[in-house]
């Protein structure tokens, strides 16, 4: 039998495929909550120019924007990684009746990187 396609390798690339979709729901959960941080720190000075802003919290929104670029950017290679190796093969487990044994849910087929 083709070592690519026996049910041992196949369930491993699914085990794969689930924990990258998994971090990749996490990290736009944490992108979500950074940009709120973000947008709450912008509406207590909506009417003053940063330049204006204290020390601190021109300090602290400065680490927000790099954190929140870190994360896009993390989520974005994850994102490619698993687009190039779903591409890879017809993989069968995007299909409800066609999972390895032992899986019992359907994964993304693509998931959109490049997030600005």
């Amino acid at each position: 039998m083709n070592q690519e396609l026996s049910p041992q390798t196949l369930l491993i690339r699914y085990e794969w495929f689930k924990e990258a979709s998994a971090q990749l729901d996490k990290k736009l959960s944490d992108i979500k909550i950074t940009e709120d941080d973000l947008k709450e720190l912008l509406q207590a000075y909506s009417n003053t120019s940063r330049s204006s802003w204290p020390s601190d919290d021109r300090t602290e929104y400065n680490q927000i924007k790099a954190e929140l670029n870190g994360l896009k950017a993390s989520y974005n290679q994850l994102a490619a990684e698993y687009n190039a190796n779903m591409k890879k093969f017809n993989y069968a487990f995007t299909n409800i009746g066609d999972l390895p044994d032992g899986t019992t849910q359907p994964l993304p087929r693509e998931f959109k990187p490049y997030l600005n």
